[in-house]
């Protein structure tokens, strides 16, 4: 037999459907709201909290992973050699300029790694192999970049800086939400692109390449844009001029435009080169606090953070700096207020139409926990018939949205307390109802 709570609930079905609706925008809102903070605290530590290393060096102004000073390669085999590191590897984290097939410019984070290394952790990988990336000229991207890049397929060839690029696979599920898109290569071939910078000639168009005459002839017109360097081209020799040349060492960014030096050849690393961060290793039962504090004191001008503290000041970073916490819990805090609000409503109206019904109950001698009671059964049920599909929606879109790089994270526990929100709202706007029951005279049975 139906109880009086739930015979009450399903006598105006219009009425219920309202309801329903307005519980089920505050569980989509607080769901999403909730599920897009945890994806995008998440999504900004992803490559760190993935890494094998035990301890990351950066620069000692370092703000969060993609925010950083650049320290000297040098650095690396100082951190080798100080005792307690069984192994240390470069990393470049680094902005650069991408020019897809269609002419179209991007900008990416390019992050270059030692591919025969161990402590960067390149995965998941969904397309291709890491041991691609040893090839000059190859990179991967993540999979929900691939359309605002523009490419598609392995083999697609594009420019990153003046250097051309070969897509060579793609990761899943590696993209930072509020970052550029993330581009994968090898050390040599970071540090190439990286320190160039996008040819002004369209794509398919060959730059006129740079001599050592056509050098000494814009130096000549006053066409350089550095003093000192003008007055050196003028003072070397042709031969001389086109060593500097050809090792790269005339700066692109000072060239008129329609000039291209010689592109030179991923090379490997070396003193005056420069890196982002150094990963370390350390031995097995090692004090990592201890070997932290040998590690700045080896290397000048630097910190060195655990796995955990690098991922906590990057996420810290990103919620502080952004304000993004307080502008998704204000949208969450909103989605509460108006199903509290409706459900309010709802139940109030319902009371009022079965005011009579509540006054019978009261003159055959039901106490007023009894009527509490049904009111609040009615206001349970009305948080679980409205919990389940805004809850089966929120996961449907969170599937979706995640194929396009947007995570909405939700986890069994975010679930479960979004469930408790939903409850204590309808329980909490029954107070009204239970109110109007409260001051309500059994005599009213008798009243015409």
């Amino acid at each position: 037999m139906p109880s009086i709570a739930r015979k009450n609930l399903f006598e105006d079905i219009p009425r219920l459907l309202v309801a329903q609706a307005g519980i089920m925008f505050a569980v989509s809102l607080i769901s999403i709201q909730t599920g897009l903070l945890q994806g995008f605290t998440r999504s900004t530590a992803l490559v760190i909290e993935r890494s094998k290393a035990d301890i990351w060096v950066a620069s000692k102004y370092m703000m969060n992973f993609e925010l950083s000073l650049p320290i000297p390669y040098e650095m690396l085999q100082a951190a080798q050699k100080v005792k307690g590191v069984e192994r240390a590897e470069a990393l470049i984290v680094q902005g650069a300029l991408w020019r897809d097939t269609k002419g179209n410019v991007s900008s990416l984070r390019v992050i270059g790694f030692d591919t025969d290394g161990e402590l960067f952790a390149l995965e998941p990988i969904a397309q291709g192999s890491k041991n691609a990336l040893k090839q000059p000229y190859t990179v991967m991207v993540d999979e929900s970049t691939l359309d605002s890049l523009n490419v598609g397929w392995v083999g697609d060839e594009v420019e990153i800086g003046a250097y051309k690029a070969k897509l060579v696979g793609w990761t899943k599920d590696t993209q930072s939400m509020v970052s550029s898109a993330f581009t994968f290569t090898s050390l040599e071939n970071a540090y190439l692109y990286v320190n160039s910078t996008l040819s002004t000639t369209p794509r398919g168009q060959q730059a006129e390449p740079l001599t050592a005459e056509k050098l000494k002839q814009i130096a000549a017109r006053g066409e350089i844009a550095e003093p000192a360097l003008a007055e050196k081209i003028a003072l070397l020799s042709t031969e001389q001029l086109q060593q500097v040349i050809d090792s790269g060492q005339i700066p692109e960014n000072l060239l008129p435009t329609g000039l291209q030096r010689p592109l030179m050849a991923p090379r490997k690393l070396k003193a005056g080169s420069r890196i982002t961060y150094i990963l370390v290793k350390a031995q097995p039962n090692l004090d990592i606090r201890l070997l932290k504090q040998q590690l700045e004191a080896a290397l000048p001008n630097t910190r060195a953070y655990t796995r955990a503290e690098m991922a906590e000041r990057t996420r810290r970073y990103w919620l502080q700096r952004t304000g993004i916490g307080f502008i998704l819990g204000l949208g969450a805090a909103v989605g509460v207020i108006v199903g509290a609000v409706i459900v309010a409503q709802i139940l109030y109206a319902s009371t009022s139409d079965h005011i009579k019904e509540f006054g019978t109950l009261k003159a055959m001698g039901a106490s007023d926990w009894v009527i509490y009671g049904i009111i609040l059964e009615q206001a349970l049920w009305m948080a679980v018939l409205g919990y389940l599909p805004g809850i089966a929606l929120c996961l449907a879109l969170a599937s979706w949205t995640a194929s396009k790089g947007i995570v909405i994270l939700i986890t069994p526990i975010t679930a479960a307390g979004v469930f408790g929100i939903t409850v204590i709202m309808c329980v909490s706007s029954a107070v009204f109802a239970i109110r109007k029951v409260t001051r309500l005279d059994p005599a009213i049975v008798f009243k015409a």
